[in-house]
């Protein structure tokens, strides 16, 4: 297992309770995935350059946000095992109660999809393929950073 802060790190620390990820609702992966998804660029960002927090801010909201992380669903599309892609799809089918204010329904599903699926490769503590796909995910850190 990769050194670092993965689930089972975490799993184990706070004596977490082992889930059948199979009973894990679509919904509950995307939460997970959201913060998780957070946390990734909030270090790629961090490891660019100093910056303002408010640049920081900034800088974060722009690759975290519906309308990006559909961008990134459909980059992610061609590259995801069937495993994954159905992780995908039962997120992205997911009926949320909440939307977002600045993306359409169909781009909020897409990033719900990417969010569940974030969620899932990081519960199932497969640490080397979720960096594999946020590298893609992110692919404009490197261009527009």
């Amino acid at each position: 297992m990769e050194e670092g802060l993965s689930f089972a790190v975490v799993r184990d620390a706070l004596s977490l309770q082992r889930t059948d990820i199979r009973t894990v609702s679509s919904l509950t992966l995307a939460f997970l995935g959201d913060a998780v998804y957070s946390l990734i660029v909030r270090s790629a960002v961090a490891g660019e350059k100093n910056r303002s927090p408010k640049e920081f801010h900034r800088r974060t909201a722009e690759l975290v946000n519906a309308k990006a992380q559909a961008k990134a669903a459909e980059r992610l599309s061609s590259l995801l095992t069937e495993e994954e892609a159905d992780v995908y799809r039962r997120g992205r089918n997911a009926n949320p109660s909440t939307t977002a204010k600045h993306a359409s329904v169909g781009e909020y599903r897409k990033a719900t999809g990417v969010e569940a699926l974030v969620g899932y490769l990081y519960l199932t503590d497969q640490t080397a393929r979720l960096m594999e796909l946020m590298r893609v995910c992110m692919g404009d850190v490197e261009e527009n950073g």
